[in-house]
């Protein structure tokens, strides 16, 4: 059977990083995230979908999310089945319990693991949700019996590999010993791979599209082809705007800002852009100079000067001169200290002794 497999959606985050029209913007974006999961569902002839928990980034979605999320599922022409996370928990007065679904999505509500039987795949359905922030180990001790040909599939939301995590701690031991052909699991903001535990298949997709620049690069979706003891998987993406985390070395760059434009890709207007400025220079780059002329070229851009101060900016240093004694004086301390931002400190007034000196212009701070 083929499973359309996605988990970690979080929608209505707050994009706090962002300026407040751009945040509402960025909601708006994600919630057309179930169009195109449930676009991709229908193109790939998927028989069922999972979503691994997390599809809310808190208990207090906007209600015009839960509706768009209840219509875009119930639409769906095939079985829905969805595993609260962390982040969703299900509870008496979730909003998942006002939420009115169709008859094609099976919300599993309790923290206990429980099966829905579809025998016009061969297939059992096997699901938990939190209940909660946390949660203990939800598959410790749980075996399935094997019942002839049938597909075996869970959807969980879940940590594998961490032992005592809050966050429903999944050992590799409990996933082999699970009975399960495929493990469909959320929580994990990147892209797993395939994995195998024994006999069980897992993995992760990711969240569908990032939300800062710890979920970088290209997000979707899974596709999963599954019979008993055996799985295939693709990774599908999902059309959205994203994370980049490009680091431009402008050693000997006589024009900083060319060295910037010539390093990103065409996408800039469409994505946010976290630029890392590199490299050995005598004096800094002006970053608010720098922004100034990269604005509007980019959706969201945050820029970084990690340049480091090059060895001609100690040139002097232990001659008989009022620049020899000043950078001498300087050169000891930078040499002594073990604090990258107290050495950071010592460079920046080395440069600005050396422009008081030479009569130039001010440096910015």
């Amino acid at each position: 059977m083929k499973i359309l497999h996605a988990a970690d959606l979080h929608l209505d985050s707050p994009f706090q990083a962002l300026d407040r029209e751009k945040a509402i913007q960025r909601r708006a974006e994600q919630r057309s995230l179930l169009l195109k999961i449930s676009d991709v569902a229908r193109k790939k002839g998927a028989d069922i979908a999972v979503f691994s928990g997390d599809l809310f980034d808190s208990d207090d979605p906007f209600t015009e999310t839960g509706l768009l999320l209840a219509q875009v599922l119930s639409s769906l022409s095939m079985p829905v089945f969805i595993a609260p996370g962390n982040h969703d928990w299900w509870s008496p007065r979730s909003a998942w319990a006002k939420l009115r679904l169709g008859p094609n999505v099976h919300l599993f509500t309790s923290s206990d693991i429980k099966c829905v039987e579809l025998p016009e795949f061969g297939a059992r359905i096997w699901g938990t949700a939190f209940t909660g922030r946390s949660r203990t180990a939800p598959l410790a001790g749980f075996e399935a019996e094997k019942d002839g040909d049938l597909v075996d599939i869970m959807v969980l939301h879940g940590e594998v590999g961490s032992p005592g995590s809050p966050y429903g701690s999944i050992s590799e031991h409990d996933l082999a010993h699970s009975g399960m052909d495929y493990v469909a699991l959320g929580h994990i903001h990147a892209y797993s791979g395939l994995k195998q535990a024994g006999g069980t298949y897992y993995a992760w997709p990711g969240c569908p599209e990032g939300r800062g620049f710890d979920e970088t690069g290209v997000k979707g979706v899974l596709l999963a082809e599954v019979t008993p003891g055996s799985c295939s998987l693709d990774f599908i993406p999902v059309e959205g705007r994203r994370y980049e985390t490009i680091e431009v070395d402008i050693t000997d760059s006589e024009d900083v800002l060319a060295s910037v434009t010539s390093a990103v890709d065409d996408q800039t207007r469409a994505n946010i852009y976290r630029i890392l400025l590199t490299g050995e220079t005598v004096y800094p780059p002006d970053v608010p100079a720098l922004r100034r002329s990269l604005e509007g070229r980019f959706y969201g851009l945050e820029l970084r000067d990690e340049t480091r101060p090059r060895r001609d900016l100690w040139a002097g240093a232990g001659t008989d001169s009022m620049r020899g004694l000043y950078l001498t004086n300087l050169y000891n301390k930078y040499q002594a200290s073990a604090d990258e931002a107290e050495k950071a400190r010592i460079a920046q007034a080395a440069r600005w002794g050396i422009r008081a000196m030479e009569n130039g212009e001010e440096l910015p701070l």
